[in-house]
């Protein structure tokens, strides 16, 4: 039977939502997940950028063991990072699709965590969705930040490729400084 109450996203009883097949989805500003939005190239989030979410329970009755309690969370957003050629912002659509079974103790969770592939998390009285949210995306966050094809600030008509290319010839090669210390050393 499902319950008239409705959900809070931020106090979410995971066992009546999932119990419930409850559904949830809506959009928080970037700015409503400050670790997220310190990640930003100047450290804030731009004006009215939106975190999309949606989230579904589900509860899965086991016979001879307890129900399994599931968590299907979806969220996208596009954050503003600083490329790692050119060092100037490139804005990154970051999306996260993960489902999380929920277990009754850090016990539990500890053993299911190397025996299984999915996700574990332990049952709490309440979940807040929104920091489930934020640590995802950070989680999704690329580790080298880049434009798909980005020019170099100083050589702005040159292609990346041909820059580092030009750099490196214009650097003596590691091997053939050491080749002159040991016949400087002879």
């Amino acid at each position: 039977m499902k319950s008239a109450k409705p959900f809070d996203p931020q106090r979410l009883d995971m066992e009546r939502f999932a119990r419930d097949a409850g559904q949830l989805q809506g959009r928080w500003l970037l700015t409503a997940l400050p670790r997220l939005a310190e990640s930003q190239v100047d450290g804030t989030a731009p004006a009215g950028w939106e975190v999309f979410w949606e989230a579904q329970g589900q509860r899965f009755e086991r016979v001879g063991a307890p129900a399994e309690v599931w968590l299907h969370l979806g969220a996208r957003a596009t954050v503003r990072l600083e490329c790692q050629r050119c060092l100037r912002p490139v804005d990154v659509m970051l999306e996260v699709d993960r489902s999380f079974r929920f277990v009754r103790d850090e016990r539990e969770a500890a053993e299911l965590d190397a025996q299984v592939e999915e996700d574990i998390l332990v049952l709490g009285r309440s979940l807040d969705l929104q920091e489930l949210v934020e640590d995802e995306l950070i989680l999704a966050l690329p580790l080298v930040p880049r434009h798909t094809d980005c020019r170099h600030p100083e050589h702005p008509q040159a292609e990346p490729q041909q820059a580092a290319h030009d750099a490196a010839l214009e650097r003596p090669h590691p091997f053939a400084v050491l080749a002159a210390l040991k016949r400087d050393l002879t």
